[in-house]
């Protein structure tokens, strides 16, 4: 008897059926095959995920006195519409909710083409946004509103529609070509950072660019979480007082906040034309959102307040130091970004920030910034230490082997 010969052929060749020897039918396993490559390779749903985290991180905020108000949590869904509104609410529920709809319309059609992406956007949205009105029941600071339900689900229409729309037109498919001409292809992790980066610029620092100040703040709410317990006699006491930086010291750390992200993508882009693109996009997203922040947190007039002779030469420095990395290969880019990262971290993290600034930031989180606030506050924080952790990762994975390739 003959026994069925083994399939040798590669399961991501294509075609959609394939025989061999006795029989080896590859068109379902490659479709699931192709399909699961596709979910994990696209960058739509990390971004997502974080997008989805950080709304329910603004609509709890802020996270206090959680109680029961012995109030129906359905009452507000068949509440009259309230009698005053403004623009603002409108539009900041609606466009809150777009860049939902947008992403997971954009992911579902990149990874799940046989489901309604349009349809089931929307009642995931509906779904998040019906959840987080029904907690704010239980938030005395916050009010759930049918009309915000409302808005939110809207919002979340428009963003899936968008997506449909630019899929409908082939702007998907383009986009799948620009992306496998110009990146590597599990380039989804630097993706997701390099599109988070400007966001995260938008929260004030102390030093422009200087993402990843958290220490002194995170020992004062540990002291505050810690009060009247036995555990705060526990916590460290610092001998010296924490200083501002030397001047010298603002300079490379500028440096490296500009630099860091052109080296991230460096490492993931293929050729040196496109590289020079990156970095010209990058420098002026830098120079742009640092503006904006600047604008929106001391007014329009102070949007280049920052911009000072210290700053333009760490620019410049950044920019000399960004074009001869463009000729070096992947893991040494790495190597240089961790080790960037980890200086300026190092740097931030051991000097204090000044009175002024703490003045500013509480504008920024009592005042009229509050929605802004719940949106990019950690990611202003968190973004360089995602990175570290991403970097890491990168640099201890195994390189395959002469067996495996």
């Amino acid at each position: 008897a003959k026994y069925p010969q083994p399939c040798l052929v590669p399961l991501v060749q294509r075609g959609a059926r394939l025989d061999v020897g006795g029989g080896c039918h590859l068109g379902r396993r490659e479709a699931f095959l192709k399909q699961a490559s596709h979910m994990k390779k696209t960058a739509a749903w990390p971004l997502a995920a974080i997008y989805a985290a950080l709304i329910i991180y603004a609509s709890l905020y802020p996270f206090q006195n959680w109680r029961s108000q012995g109030v129906d949590w359905t009452a507000f869904v068949w509440a009259p519409w309230p009698r005053y509104w403004t623009g603002f609410d409108i539009l900041s529920n609606v466009l809150g909710y777009a860049p939902l709809g947008f992403i997971v319309a954009l992911a579902l059609q990149r990874s799940a083409r046989h489901l309604p992406a349009v349809g089931l956007t929307l009642a995931l949205g509906s779904a998040l946004s019906l959840g987080m009105e029904s907690l704010q029941l239980f938030l005395p600071a916050r009010v759930p509103s049918n009309v915000d339900w409302g808005l939110n689900s809207a919002g979340t229409l428009a963003g899936a529609g968008a997506a449909w729309t630019l899929e409908r037109f082939g702007f998907l498919d383009r986009w799948s070509r620009f992306r496998a001409n110009w990146f590597a292809p599990d380039a989804q992790g630097s993706l997701v950072l390099l599109a988070l980066w400007p966001i995260a610029l938008l929260f004030p620092v102390p030093i422009p660019m200087g993402l990843g100040q958290v220490l002194e703040r995170a020992e004062d709410a540990l002291a505050l979480l810690l009060q009247e317990t036995p555990w705060l006699d526990w916590l460290p006491v610092r001998e010296v007082e924490l200083q501002p930086l030397l001047p010298a010291y603002e300079i490379v750390c500028v440096s490296l906040g500009q630099l860091l992200p052109c080296l991230l993508a460096f490492s993931l882009i293929r050729h040196l034309h496109q590289k020079a693109v990156a970095w010209f996009v990058l420098t002026a997203c830098g120079l742009l959102f640092t503006a904006l922040s600047a604008a929106l947190t001391y007014g329009p007039s102070h949007a280049w307040g920052w911009l000072n002779e210290p700053v333009q030469l760490a620019l410049v420095l950044a920019a000399v130091a960004a074009w001869p990395m463009m000729w070096r290969q992947e893991k040494t880019l790495q190597v240089f970004a961790l080790v960037g990262l980890v200086l300026q971290l190092t740097l931030l993290n051991n000097a204090s920030a000044n009175a002024y600034f703490s003045m500013t930031l509480q504008n920024w989180e009592q005042g009229q910034f509050i929605r802004f606030h719940g949106l990019i506050q950690w990611l202003g924080w968190l973004w360089p230490f995602a990175l570290l952790v991403y970097l890491m990762r990168c640099l201890s994975a195994a390189r395959p082997t002469k067996m495996q390739a």
